[in-house]
């Protein structure tokens, strides 16, 4: 119990010391004084100020969210399927909220008046179709994996879904105007600097609303972890845990690809650095073990993305997906040494 207080508290001091240093940096250097000052609301340089609170510090907030909420639904995922190798990202259902957001900014260019141009700046209409796409690639592939026990053959399902939604997409660019398919291509790289306030104030409150509600989920992710036939014993009903675990991951997944664009490694990785900092496969650590793991490194790779200097930020996926790899590889060794799928 005292190891795991020291662990969270370690972990929050360092949330706060990456969320410092990643408001710190950018092309315009502002001294930490001027920062704190800024922040707790005092008079200071308007430039400055300007620079902090309409631009660092909404991308600072996005890498929190994002690392909290990519996280938890790798965990949702890896317990649902029992497969420590899923994740929004491989499993297509990423994808599928990108196919969800290409078709809902391209339909004005697809069919021109019939759909106003102006329907690709409703928000709303963004989150919904991301949500619907995640949704539908995933309730696809937890219908397919119903019928297959094999580890390997979900993860290729899952990259064929990939493929076909990225397909579709490809199609619908070929019709669309070039600047809208820039505008799209820039988005599917994956960013944390480009949410503004007025993204913040719809992507925080649905996200906050998924994260409060898989907070309530530990005793059931911890019964179907232990199998089927346990969790039925205990009186859980098996299927509406699972269709809530879905709606869940589609609804945290499609909100924030929205907004950030793809995110990839994120959840396939914290939740076994979370597993092997705590020790634990309790989910009652765990979730907000993930969280808070999920928002150290999201701001850590930001961190990453402005090192280079002189107005270069590299993509956050390519930061991601160097740190992300590794863990992938270690688990797939890990676990043709090993039987079991959790450690």
């Amino acid at each position: 119990m005292k190891r795991n207080i020291t662990l969270f508290t370690i972990l929050f001091l360092l949330i706060l010391f990456f969320l410092i240093l990643d408001i710190s940096l950018g092309s315009v250097s502002i001294q930490m004084s001027e920062i704190f000052d800024i922040l707790l609301g005092r008079n200071t340089d308007p430039g400055n100020s300007y620079i902090i609170l309409n631009f660092r510090f909404p991308k600072a907030l996005t890498a929190l969210f994002v690392g909290a909420g990519i996280s938890v639904c790798g965990l949702q995922m890896q317990t649902l399927f029992r497969n420590p190798l899923a994740d929004t990202s491989i499993l297509g259902i990423g994808s599928g909220a990108s196919l969800g957001v290409g078709l809902f900014v391209m339909l004005a260019a697809l069919f021109p008046g019939a759909i106003p141009a102006s329907i690709s700046s409703n928000y709303w209409g963004m989150i919904i179709s991301a949500i619907a796409g995640a949704l539908l690639i995933l309730l696809l592939v937890s219908t397919i994996i119903t019928w297959l026990n094999d580890i390997v053959s979900i993860l290729i399902i899952g990259v064929m879904f990939g493929f076909v939604t990225s397909s579709v997409v490809s199609i619908m660019q070929y019709f669309s105007d070039p600047e809208i398919v820039k505008n799209y291509l820039i988005w599917s790289f994956g960013s944390l600097s480009g949410t503004t306030w007025t993204q913040l104030k719809y992507m925080v409150p649905v996200v906050s609303v998924g994260l409060f509600l898989s907070c309530l989920m530990p005793k059931y992710m911890n019964a179907l972890l232990l199998g089927e036939n346990y969790a039925k014993s205990v009186g859980i009903d098996i299927f509406k845990v699972r269709i809530l675990l879905v709606l869940l991951t589609a609804f945290i997944t499609g909100t924030l690809t929205a907004f950030t664009g793809p995110i990839a490694f994120l959840g396939i990785a914290i939740p076994h650095c979370a597993r092997m900092l705590f020790r634990t496969t309790n989910h009652r650590i765990l979730i907000p073990a993930s969280m808070m793991c999920g928002m150290s490194i999201t701001l850590l790779c930001d961190i990453i993305t402005q090192l280079p200097g002189g107005g270069i930020i590299l993509p956050i996926n390519a930061v991601t997906s160097i740190l992300g790899a590794p863990v992938v590889i270690f688990i797939i060794i890990k676990r043709r040494r090993s039987k079991t799928i959790f450690n």
